[in-house]
């Protein structure tokens, strides 16, 4: 089932997001092509200073980072794949470029299907996989608001750590909170996401916009599993 795994998750409300929006979400496997977005975030980062020494040190597994800054550019290379489990995925690739140094920001979201006993059909849900090896994973919850934007919660995060799954307790765990949409007044993409935790409140927000085209991969690469070294991961999870 070659189809957008956003539109798996949403089933008819796939169908109320924004056209733009559609279009952003519509690339699959084995297409040729991979998106690309350019932009400016308004603000981007950690505001809690007393917080960045400890961002500081999960630095290195381009999930969170320290610093934070206003009218900061950026991009994201978005990559539609089967991962080497056969699941139908998004590898996300974003460079924050702040003054001095660039911060990498990287996870893939990957389809996973339900097939619970007494449930009349499969249902698909998306998890996302989040840093350079991908042990970090969160469960996506998404929804379509009226205006056709489309609002995602990641919550209930766990680790994967050698064989051992660890579940992060409700009073330490963060969720992050983002809402896309297209500014018709602008011409542009949008995009506004806030990382709330319980204990120490605000911990990582960004939000800006960015004009976005696809294009096609070098050597016209159709392979459903095709990702360039570049975007992949240091390894990957299949775990849920």
């Amino acid at each position: 089932m070659n189809i957008p795994i956003y539109r798996q998750a949403l089933g008819a409300d796939y169908a109320r997001l924004q056209p733009e929006l559609q279009e952003y979400f519509s690339l699959v496997p084995g297409s040729g092509q991979y998106g690309v977005g350019e932009g400016t975030f308004d603000v981007v980062g950690c505001r809690q200073e007393w917080l960045r020494p400890l961002l500081r040190l999960a630095s290195g597994e381009q999930a969170f980072f320290p610093e934070y800054g206003e009218n900061i550019p950026f991009r994201i290379e978005n990559h539609a794949h089967q991962d080497p489990f056969g699941r139908s995925s998004l590898t996300a690739r974003r460079e924050i470029r702040f003054p001095g140094r660039t911060r990498i920001f990287q996870d893939t979201t990957s389809a996973v299907t339900d097939r619970g006993s007494g449930v009349p059909r499969p249902d698909t849900r998306l998890v996302d996989y989040v840093g350079r090896r991908r042990n970090m994973v969160t469960d996506l919850n998404l929804s379509v608001t009226p205006e056709g934007r489309l609002r995602g919660v990641s919550e209930a995060a766990r680790l994967f750590v050698g064989p051992f799954r660890l579940a992060l307790p409700a009073a330490l765990d963060a969720k992050a909170y983002a809402e896309q949409w297209w500014d018709g007044a602008a011409g542009r993409h949008r995009i506004q996401v806030k990382v709330i935790q319980p204990q120490a409140g605000l911990v990582l927000v960004y939000a800006g916009s960015f004009d976005y085209r696809l294009r096609p991969y070098s050597g016209a690469s159709q392979a459903r599993s095709f990702l360039p070294r570049y975007a992949q991961p240091d390894r990957w999870e299949n775990r849920v």
